[in-house]
C-alpha cells in the first residue's frame, strides 16, 4: 500500500533559512566576479559564488528537506550518490555563473547559463532522490517532474540576472528570501512527484551502512551556516583591504 509523507517543519524552517542564507552568500561573492583582474582571479570568484549556491543554497537545502521528510518507514542515504548530487550541483551553479560573467551581458546567453544551471540542479534534485534507500517501490507523477525542472530553470535565471546585477546589500538580502522560496518551491514540487509504495518493497543492499540519524539534518544545517558565515568574513575583510588600499 502506499506511503504517506510527514514533515518535520523544524527541518522545513531550516531548509529554507540554508537556503536564504546560501544564496545572500553566493550573491555576496558574485560581486567579486566582474571586479576579477586576472583569468584565476575571476576563476576562483566564480568556483567560490558556485559553492555558496549549489552546495549552501541547493543541495544543503534539498537534503535537510529530504531528512524532514518522515516517509513511514526507516530510511538511510547512499553516501556516494550523496555525494555525488553535492558535486554536480556545485558544478552546475559555478558553470552557469562562468557562462553568465563571460564577454558581454545578452538574454541569450542569460538564458543558456540559466537552463544549463537549472538542468543540473535539477539532475542534483532526483540523483539525491536516487539516494534514498528503503523498502518499497517508488515512481514519479512526470507532470509534476516537469514542473520541477520548469522551476529550476526560472530560478536559475533569476539567481543569475541578481548576481551580476544587484549591488545593494538590502535589495540582495530581499532576493535572496525570494530565492529560498524558488528552490525549496522546486524541492518540494519534485518531492510532490514521489510516490512510495511499500507492498512487496525489500531493503536494499547497503542500507545499514547508509546515512541515517535523528540529528544529522540539524548538524549539517549547523556546519554549512558555519561555512557559509566564513565565507561572508573572509568576503567583507578582502573588501575593507581593497578600499583601504584604493583610498
Amino acid at each position: 500500500m502506499p506511503a504517506h509523507q510527514h514533515y518535520n517543519l523544524w527541518l522545513v524552517l531550516l531548509s529554507y533559512v540554508i537556503s536564504v542564507l546560501g544564496s545572500f552568500t553566493a550573491l555576496q561573492l558574485a560581486v567579486a566576479i566582474p571586479l576579477a583582474q586576472t583569468a584565476r582571479q575571476r576563476m576562483m570568484a566564480v568556483l567560490a559564488a558556485g559553492a555558496a549556491m549549489g552546495v549552501g543554497a541547493i543541495w544543503a537545502m534539498h537534503f535537510i528537506a529530504m531528512l524532514a521528510c518522515n516517509m513511514g518507514l526507516p530510511v538511510s542515504y547512499d553516501p556516494v550518490l550523496t555525494a555525488l548530487s553535492a558535486i554536480i550541483a556545485f558544478g552546475a551553479c559555478s558553470l552557469g555563473l562562468f557562462i553568465a560573467s563571460s564577454g558581454a551581458f545578452s538574454w541569450a546567453k542569460l538564458a543558456a547559463a540559466g537552463v544549463c544551471m537549472g538542468l543540473g540542479v535539477t539532475g542534483m534534485h532526483y540523483l539525491g532522490m536516487a539516494a534514498v534507500m528503503m523498502a518499497a517501490y517508488t515512481t514519479y507523477d512526470m507532470s509534476l517532474v516537469a514542473a520541477s525542472l520548469l522551476i529550476a530553470i526560472v530560478a536559475s535565471i533569476v539567481a543569475l540576472w541578481l548576481a551580476f546585477n544587484l549591488r545593494g546589500r538590502v535589495q540582495m538580502v530581499g532576493s535572496a528570501l525570494v530565492m529560498g522560496l524558488a528552490v525549496c518551491g522546486m524541492h518540494y514540487t519534485g518531492m510532490a512527484a514521489f510516490n512510495i509504495d511499500e507492498e512487496g518493497g525489500q531493503v536494499p543492499a547497503g542500507f545499514a551502512n547508509g546515512m541515517r540519524g535523528g540529528n544529522l539534518g540539524t548538524s549539517i544545517f549547523i556546519v554549512t551556516v558555519m561555512l557559509l558565515v566564513a565565507a561572508l568574513v573572509i568576503h567583507y575583510k578582502r573588501q575593507q583591504r581593497r578600499a583601504a588600499i584604493s583610498i
